[in-house]
This record gives structure tokens, C-alpha cells and sequence, in this order.
């Protein structure tokens, strides 16, 4: 049987109606940029993680910027973020001028090691960007600790995180401010490409909303360099109704993690790590193993899709080289870049397709 890493289509299809009368309702109305389904979805978001503010933008990696730009992160400046995450985590920091430290991960979670990190504190450090990875959130109360410390920003990249929990906060909820992406393939996604920022800080948010339209309070008036990063009245329409479904989902998505930790627990392989004062959302499910390559081949002959996350860690990356890093500069991260592998792990997926993707992963081990 042919099994997708995400099935979106059979996301759509449980909510079909819903979403074609929102977008024909955006339609209707004739207002398509910084309307009622914008400003409506900001609340929602603010309310669903927790905090006093949420501001829409384009997409997830605006939202970065847009937040370094807004504290004051600039040419001269250090934020100290992970080499185990998506690009746009380091290269927010390069687009504002200052310079990615990176720091190794813990091996169980993946998320930053925090025993690490206030060794990579210097003078010209301003923020600290935490990544919850593959939806699996670490202890933001201990890293903004660290934080006031040294006088630090925290910046929660909650991209793959909305809806996660440590010891029952919201991944968003912590930090002097959070950004998530809503890139279609997301625990909630947009059609297109969609990000917010949350914050607690009213003056942060008000600073967010001139940068992300032209560095303007008052149409035509600018008192800043800004951007253009707003979200479209559709994509806002979109989520607001996939966000009344999001707390279910995520639960499916822990269901369905449950088979495979009973399922693939007794195999030479390395299982999703979790700290027990998280409540993950499972945005990935990510194996490693040593034998990375042999189960590509197994699942792609059986017609099932998998994907390595990530083949190049960020210190190693080519744009990049300048920062001085070289291979074994942080070998917890590129080990798991060896060996770490994601297999369908979504709602819609039925335990007999998870028990034919285990069957493949046993044959692996089992010689078949």
C-alpha cells in the first residue's frame, strides 16, 4: 500500500466544508489583507498558548526577523540557538547581521543541550533562541533563568511545537516572545504560507505590527524601515477553522506515536526521546538508526515515504563556513544527522498502515 509521510487530503477532506465556506466568506466579503479573519485568528492564537499578544505575519521565518528586529538585534550581536534544526532558525540571526552560536543537543531529546549553554554566553550575546524540535518542547522556564543572568531575550521557535507542553505550559507561553510556522505540512497549516509571533509584552507587539507593514502606525506615514509580512484574510480563515481541531489532532498524533513506541520497542533502534515534564505533539516521528540507508530503501520499495531530518546540520552547512565550525565541532548533532529518520506519523493514518511500516522496518533487522 502506497502510505504519504503527511496526508494533507485526508486532512481536508474530514473538514471540507468548513474550509470552502470560510474561504468563500473571505471571498464574499472583498477583504482580503489585515481584516477580521486576521485580527480574529490573532486572538484565537493568543488565547490557545496562553499569552496577552499575537501578531500574524507572512510565515514562520519572518516572524524570526521580524522578532530579532524588534528587540534590537543587530550587526556586532551574538544569539546562541541549535545546529539540529531547520535552516531558518540560524539564518533569521545572519539576515539581521549578527552571528549564530550554536550549541550541541541533548541525545535523548534532541532539543538544546541546556548544560551547554551558558558556556557560549559572551559579552556580545543579546538572545537565546530555543528550538522545541519535532514538537517535542524543552524547559524554557530553566533557559530564561539562564537568561536573566546575563540580560538575555529568550525567543521560543515553537515552529513544529503549537500545542506542546512543559509541566503544563504552552511551548509559546515562556519566553519574551514565540514563533510559529503554519507552512501546510505543520500540526496546524495554513494552504499557503502563514507565521504569528505571541508575546506578553504589549510594547513588543506594537512594534511587531509597524515593522511587518512598512514600518507603519499610520498609513502612508513610516517611522521605520520595515517589511512586508502580513497574513492574508484566506490563510487566517483557513486556520481559525483548523485551530478548533488542533487540540484533537495533536492528540491522534501522540496515539499513533504509542503503536510505534509498542510496536518498534524491541528493534536495535533508537525511539523518539522524551523528557517526562513534556507533553510532545509529534509533529515528526523520528527514528535513528546506524542502518539509515538499508531502511530507506526497505520503505521506498514498499511504497511508503520517509525523510531525513536534517542531512547537514547548520555549522556544517556551506553558507555558513565563515563561522570557523568543522566536522566534530558537535557530534551529538551530527551523529543524529547520520542516523535520524522520519516515518508517517499523522491522524488520519490506520493501524494497518502502521503495522505494514513496522512489518518493513522489522524485515530490516530480521534480513527478510
Amino acid at each position: 500500500m502506497k502510505i504519504p509521510l503527511l496526508d494533507l487530503k485526508a486532512q481536508y477532506l474530514t473538514i471540507k466544508d468548513e474550509i470552502n465556506q470560510a474561504i468563500m466568506g473571505v471571498l464574499d466579503s472583498s477583504v482580503y489583507i489585515l481584516g477580521p479573519q486576521m485580527k480574529a485568528l490573532e486572538k484565537e492564537i493568543a488565547a490557545f498558548c496562553g499569552t496577552e499578544e499575537a501578531v500574524a505575519v507572512a510565515n514562520g521565518t519572518d516572524a524570526l526577523v521580524l522578532t530579532l528586529k524588534a528587540f534590537g538585534i543587530g550587526p556586532g550581536d551574538e544569539v546562541i540557538t541549535t545546529p539540529f534544526t531547520f535552516f531558518a532558525s540560524a539564518e533569521t540571526i545572519a539576515q539581521v547581521g549578527a552571528t549564530p552560536v550554536f550549541v550541541d543537543i541533548d541525545p535523548v531529546t534532541l532539543n538544546m543541550d541546556l548544560t551547554q549553554l551558558e558556556k557560549k554566553i559572551t559579552s556580545r550575546t543579546k538572545a537565546i533562541i530555543p528550538v522545541h524540535i519535532f514538537g517535542q518542547m524543552l524547559d524554557v522556564e530553566r533557559v530564561m533563568e539562564i537568561a536573566a543572568r546575563h540580560d538575555l531575550k529568550v525567543i521560543e521557535d515553537a515552529a513544529q511545537a503549537i500545542g506542546a507542553e512543559y509541566k503544563s505550559k504552552k511551548a509559546g507561553s515562556i519566553g519574551h516572545a514565540a514563533t510559529f510556522s503554519f507552512f501546510p505540512t505543520k500540526n496546524l497549516g495554513a494552504y499557503g504560507d502563514a507565521g504569528m509571533i505571541v508575546t506578553n509584552d504589549k510594547h513588543l507587539a506594537s512594534e511587531l505590527r509597524m515593522l511587518r507593514f512598512h514600518g507603519c502606525q499610520v498609513k502612508y506615514y513610516h517611522d521605520k524601515i520595515g517589511y512586508n509580512s502580513r497574513l492574508d484574510e484566506i490563510q487566517a480563515a483557513i486556520l481559525r477553522v483548523k485551530l478548533r481541531y488542533l487540540n484533537g489532532w495533536n492528540e491522534g498524533r501522540r496515539e499513533k506515536a504509542a503503536v510505534y513506541d509498542e510496536l518498534l520497542g524491541q528493534l536495535p533502534l533508537t525511539l523518539p526521546g522524551r523528557d517526562p515534564a513534556g507533553t510532545p505533539i509529534y509533529h515528526l516521528y523520528v527514528l535513528r538508526s546506524d542502518r539509515r540507508q538499508e531502511l530507506m530503501e526497505a520503505l521506498k520499495q514498499a511504497d511508503i515515504a520517509c525523510a531525513i531530518y536534517y542531512p547537514v546540520p547548520l555549522h556544517l552547512q556551506k553558507a555558513f563556513h565563515d563561522l570557523g565550525y568543522k566536522e566534530g565541532s558537535f557530534p551529538i548533532t551530527e551523529k543524529a544527522c547520520k542516523e535520524a529518520l522520519a516515518i508517517p506519523c499523522y491522524p488520519e493514518l490506520s493501524r494497518t498502515e502502521q503495522e505494514e511500516i513496522v512489518r518493513v522496518i522489522e524485515g530490516v533487522y530480521r534480513g527478510k
